[in-house]
């Protein structure tokens, strides 16, 4: 009777601790929301919450899956308050794709009415530099290294090596191009053909896109057009960017663009936090996130990087 009675008293005091933990942990989390919601709506540069302001996005590394970024700028396309886009940039470049779906979201911006400008940083070269011909307006510091204007795909054959370990790969297809750029035998000339072909197609349409974004001749684009690498100030001469500076200056330029006044006030970039980041930071294993992009994705992929 004694331990039937205890335990049920000791029901509301248990039943009381998860009411009071499952409170604290609410707490503990409406206490951080609160401190982080003013960082993340509060302009970069201080003053009201609400009025006019330039957005800052953030293109970071290889450039493989655009889909959040590309869903950032419809959000600063849709949204009243954002008059101006700066599109800050350090990318050696990657997948054809997704570089020519970034290039078109910030055309869209743009023939929405919103001006675009980007921010060249340590690198903005091949696909980074596609992207950043989209804008308004280009800047970079003297020392960005940029260009890159070319299409590249690595292909491994690993034939001799296989026969040398008695390796036999056997394939079966139906259609003559199905395996071409198989790594167990050596290319055809009529396959190299067929993909030298495909990239000189891609790298017209690179050379276009500089073009049209430069509004350059695209005799002029085909003379820088070569892959190779320039720094910033070689860039401005060749007009492949209009001023040097950093993102402060980019900024001011975004300003002037949309007519707010300078300093503007700023929406900073949105912060995409992912598993594979939390590992990196923890782990300190920032290679891992820094693999060339398509290496298990792609059977053949199409670079527009370094």
């Amino acid at each position: 009777m004694t331990t039937t009675t205890t335990k049920t008293r000791n029901r509301p005091v248990r039943r009381r601790t998860i009411v009071v933990a499952a409170l604290a942990i609410y707490l503990g989390v409406a206490a951080l929301f609160v401190a982080v919601l003013p960082a993340t709506l509060a302009p970069a540069g201080g003053g009201a919450l609400f009025g006019a302001r330039v957005a800052v996005v953030e293109l970071e590394g290889p450039i493989v899956d655009v889909d959040e970024l590309v869903r950032d700028l419809r959000a600063h396309r849709d949204n009243p308050l954002v008059k101006a886009v700066v599109i800050r940039i350090n990318s050696p470049g990657g997948v054809v794709g997704p570089t020519q779906e970034l290039h078109a979201a910030i055309m869209r911006l743009r023939e929405a009415g919103k001006p675009v400008v980007a921010s060249l940083g340590a690198v903005a070269a091949s696909g980074g530099y596609y992207v950043a011909v989209a804008a308004d307006k280009i800047y970079a510091n003297p020392g960005t290294l940029t260009g890159s204007i070319g299409v590249i795909i690595r292909l491994a054959n690993l034939d001799a090596l296989m026969k040398k370990v008695g390796v036999d790969y056997v394939v079966v297809k139906a259609g003559q191009y199905k395996d071409m750029g198989s790594f167990a035998r050596a290319m055809t000339p009529e396959e190299r053909r067929v993909l030298q072909t495909l990239l000189d197609d891609v790298h017209a349409q690179f050379v276009g896109a500089v073009a049209a974004g430069r509004k350059l001749d695209r005799a002029q684009v085909l003379g820088f057009a070569d892959g190779r690498i320039v720094s910033g100030a070689q860039a401005k001469a060749l007009n492949m960017v209009d001023a040097l500076g950093g993102l402060e200056e980019a900024l001011d330029g975004a300003a002037s663009l949309a007519g707010l006044p300078k300093p503007p006030q700023v929406i900073g970039p949105r912060r995409h936090l992912s598993i594979m980041d939390l590992l990196r930071n923890q782990l300190d294993l920032p290679g891992w996130t820094r693999l060339p992009p398509g290496l298990s994705v792609f059977k053949t992929p199409l670079y527009l990087m370094d």
